[in-house]
Formats: structure tokens, C-alpha cells, sequence
């Protein structure tokens, strides 16, 4: 029984750290060219690469090729525990004269730690309804954009196999994570019991499990997929239809992070025709959703106030979030089956007004009492080299320093990653300047276009004087009255410091 593979999985590690079977040992072993080729789903150059016998082969040809092995060659690989265990337990099934996987079981690491994670398997021909995920592309996504300061305490919040908690364990003390699904808890118990992490593991919808309780960080990659009001994969679909999973995280978080505590979520809105023709600005209509929610988290915070940061990653319309969803859970958008969910969840967008679907991260941080809060939406659909991760950790302490100074005392400093564009169009008298552009030449890479005015401040930044004296010298140099400049300049240096384009100037010391 399932129920059995935490004990099983216990035993496992240094099984497979005496085979090499971990991140390092297989990237070495295969090679560039087999690993790559593998991660795109073709197994044959990794087959190749593969020594003639041992344990590696076996545990790779298992876990990795998804191939049966004899039951000699399994019971040598995974001695001392025995092939009936690993076979009760469901880790193996029985495959012809031999055995194959019966669960999803890869090594996995980043910079901190090297782990393996337990899963179901992918199946082609579709899902089950408990069908558990492993490290996939929304959740390696969130990993990369999770905040690693040491805290005390950390809740993974519909946890899954737990891949988020993994991540989380060489920065938080006291790790929980929950999930509505016990099957999802037991292979997250026998992932983390696999790597040596300890957690608690609670089982029942959002935050039931830990009702009353607080964190100094919550991580969440909940069912964010926007869709009709069903659930026809649990780590997919919350039931609640639309976007109600993400709004109804969002608008609660708050109540669960102890002071100064941060939460970061992955989220989707829906984008309604009416939102952007009653947007007050070109391109701000996509927030009007996630806006909604985050005045409601405002209100969960009480008498705290609530930092928030709202990035848009991407935008899909209806008919390719549609087709990205059905394939991801192994259905044919072709076949019959598929063309009726597609009518389904096109149907539903098109009774709500639906001309986009938003998906992006979402962080929140408790301030103290009385302390208001910060709140941004970014439109930030750039790519980026950059894990995101360390941008938030330092738009967070942006947040808090421009809290606690005033921009006009402060000397800032235009930093070695901040470089200016400039654009010239031709004309009958030689090249006319048409504008130029600051840009940040690391991270996201933020772009704010700059008049000569903003040119001419942004030079005279070098850490030498105080804001307010810069304002006063280009007010006379320009003929232009001080107060009317700097009502125009603070709020752009403000964006300008929060994107990390000016610093203060201790912070280059």
C-alpha cells in the first residue's frame, strides 16, 4: 500500500547516493548532449550514454527512461531494501517478467540543497483527478521567485509532493505544508523523508489545517487555473471557478503571517473586455482584478499595514490558455473529448467577458501597526536571465527604505548597472534627439524614458548632494520655480529607486 512508501522512501538515500543516482551524478554520467536531449523527452541518447551494468544504469533506465528491468537487476540496485517493499509500497509494479516504476522519481537540487522528489507518473492518455504533480514549470517558477532570508517558521500552502518545502529548507527552521489531497501528503512525507527534511505535514483545504496559526513566510502554488466552476484535477482545478482560487488567497493571506511575515503566491485573474475599456490608464486593465484582492488582503492585515507586489509574467487569450490546460492534463485538444472541454471552457469566457487570462506572482508582506503599506501592479512580461527571486528580496527593502527616509535628504547614486539610451531620428539639419531611456542593465532590466530635465537630475546623482539641493540647482540652471519641480521629480525617483536604477548612496559604500 501507498500508505507505506514514507517508511520505504526513509531507507532510499544513501541507496542511491552510493549509485550516483543524484542531480551531480547524473548530469556527469549522461553528458550535455544525452541530458539535454533527455529533457526534451527523448531517451534514446541518454540510453547510449548509460554504463554497460550497475545500480546508476538500473536506477536511470527505471526512474528516468521509464523501462522495465529483470528482478535481479532490481534487487541488487536498491539492496539492502528488499523488491516485495519497494512493490507494497507502489514505488514498483510489476511489468511483464519484470518490474517498472510505479511512481515519478527524480533527483533534484538547486544551490542549496540535493534532493529527490516523488510524484505520480505522467501519464500520456490523461490524468486522474488526484493525479499529483512534480517539479514542473509553474513550480520551479515560483521556487525561482521565492524569497531565501532565514525565518522561523514556513508554510507550504497546497504543498502537493512538496517540491516548495524542498526548497525552503535551507532557509526556514520550521517547515509545514499542507494540501486538501492525502494522497498528495503521502508522497510529500515519503519526498521529504527521502531527502532528510523534517515537516509537518497536515492535511485539508486552503487554511483549514492551520486555522489560527501564523507564519513568517507562506509559499503557495495553489489550483490557480482559471475555468468553469469543476474539479477535474485537484492540482489544477480548485472548484470555485474563474480565478476565485487566486482571489481567494490573496484576500486572506495577510491574516496568516506574523509581522513582517511574507507571502508569495503564483496567481492567475481573468481579463474582461469591460476592464480594459474602463482602465483610467492605456495597459492598467489587466489589475483590476488582482486590485480587488489586494484591498481586501489590506483589510485582512487589520491594523497592520501591507506591503504588496503584483507582477504580470504573462497573458494568454482564451483559446491558448484553453489548449495549454487540456494538453497538460494529456487531453487531445483534437479529439472529441478535447473539442467538448474546449467548447466548455470557451463558453464560460465568453459568458463572463473574458478577453484574457493574467498569470504572475503575487507578494505580500505584514507591516507594523500604523505603518501604511506599498502597493504595485507591474506589467513585467520581459524576459529574464535572472531568477526572481533576489529582485523581490530587494524591491522589499527598497519598500522599507523609502519608508524610512525622506527622497529629498538623501543623497542617491546612479549605480555601474544603470546605463542611459539616447534616440536620434535624421532631419535636414543632422540627427535630432527624440528622447532618451534609462535602463537597468541586470535583473528584469526595467526601461523609464527621461526628458532632458530628468537627463540632467539623473548626472548630477553621484552621492555628492541631497536630492532636494540637485532640485534646487537644475530649478535655477532651467529658469523653472523649485516646488513645481519637485512635485514632478519625486514620484519619478521614487519608481526610479524602487527598480533599483538609483541607490542610496550607502548602499554602494
Amino acid at each position: 500500500m501507498i500508505d507505506r512508501l514514507p517508511d520505504v522512501a526513509a531507507r532510499l538515500a544513501p541507496v542511491f547516493r552510493a549509485a550516483g543516482f543524484t542531480v551531480e551524478g547524473v548530469a556527469e554520467a549522461l553528458g550535455a548532449e544525452a541530458g539535454a536531449a533527455l529533457d526534451r523527452g527523448e531517451p534514446e541518447p541518454a540510453r547510449r550514454s548509460l554504463p554497460d551494468a550497475g545500480s546508476f544504469r538500473t536506477l536511470v533506465r527505471l526512474f528516468l527512461l521509464a523501462e522495465s528491468v529483470s528482478d535481479a537487476e532490481a534487487t541488487a540496485a536498491f539492496d539492502p531494501v528488499a523488491l516485495d517493499e519497494l512493490l507494497d509500497a507502489e514505488l514498483l509494479r510489476r511489468s511483464g517478467d519484470g518490474v517498472a516504476a510505479g511512481l515519478d522519481l527524480r533527483p533534484h537540487a538547486d544551490d542549496h540543497g540535493s534532493w529527490w522528489v516523488i510524484s505520480d507518473l505522467d501519464a500520456g492518455d490523461g490524468k486522474d483527478v488526484d493525479h499529483v504533480l512534480g517539479a514542473g514549470a509553474a513550480s520551479m517558477s515560483l521556487a525561482r521567485a521565492t524569497v531565501r532570508r532565514p525565518v522561523g517558521t514556513l508554510l507550504d500552502l497546497g504543498a502537493g509532493c512538496g517540491v516548495q518545502t524542498l526548497h525552503c529548507s535551507g532557509h526556514a527552521a520550521a517547515l509545514t505544508a499542507t494540501d486538501v489531497s492525502e494522497r498528495a501528503n503521502v508522497l510529500a512525507r515519503a519526498t521529504f523523508a527521502i531527502s532528510g527534511v523534517e515537516a509537518e505535514v497536515l492535511t485539508g483545504p486552503w487554511w483549514k489545517p492551520v486555522d489560527g496559526r501564523r507564519f513568517d513566510q507562506v509559499v503557495c502554488n495553489p489550483p490557480f487555473v482559471p475555468g468553469p466552476p469543476a474539479v477535474e484535477h485537484v492540482y489544477r482545478d480548485s472548484g470555485l471557478g474563474g480565478d476565485g482560487a487566486s482571489a481567494l488567497l490573496v484576500s486572506t493571506l495577510p491574516a496568516f503571517l506574523t509581522s513582517g511575515g511574507v507571502g508569495q503566491l503564483l496567481a492567475s485573474w481573468l481579463i474582461t473586455g469591460a476592464d480594459l475599456e474602463a482602465a483610467e490608464e492605456p495597459g492598467t486593465g489587466w489589475a483590476t482584478r488582482p486590485r480587488a484582492w489586494v484591498e481586501e488582503a489590506i483589510r485582512a492585515a487589520g491594523p497592520d499595514g501591507l506591503d504588496a507586489w503584483v507582477v504580470q509574467r504573462d497573458v494568454a487569450d482564451p483559446a491558448l490558455h484553453v489548449g495549454t490546460w487540456l494538453r497538460d492534463a494529456g487531453v487531445d485538444p483534437a479529439s472529441a473529448a478535447g473539442r467538448a472541454r474546449s467548447a466548455e471552457w470557451l463558453d464560460f469566457f465568453a459568458a463572463h467577458d473574458v478577453v484574457g487570462i493574467g498569470f504572475g506572482f503575487v507578494t505580500l508582506r505584514r507591516t507594523s501597526p500604523g505603518v501604511a503599506g506599498t502597493v504595485v501592479f507591474e506589467d513585467l512580461r520581459q524576459a529574464i536571465g535572472d531568477p526572481l527571486g533576489p529582485e523581490i528580496e530587494a524591491w522589499l527593502d527598497r519598500v522599507a527604505w523609502l519608508r524610512g527616509h525622506d527622497l529629498l535628504d538623501e543623497p542617491l547614486v546612479a549605480p555601474p548597472t544603470t546605463a542611459l539610451e539616447r534616440g536620434y531620428t535624421g532631419s535636414d539639419e543632422g540627427w535630432r534627439r527624440i528622447g532618451g531611456t534609462l535602463v537597468r542593465l541586470d535583473g528584469p532590466q526595467w526601461r523609464h524614458d527621461l526628458d532632458e530635465l530628468g537627463e540632467s537630475l539623473l548626472a548630477g546623482c553621484r552621492g555628492h548632494l541631497p536630492l532636494s539641493d540637485l532640485l534646487g540647482l537644475l530649478a535655477v540652471g532651467h529658469d523653472r520655480e523649485v516646488g513645481e519641480l519637485t512635485a514632478a521629480a519625486l514620484p519619478v525617483v521614487r519608481d526610479l529607486v524602487l527598480h533599483g536604477l538609483l541607490v542610496p548612496r550607502d548602499a554602494t559604500a
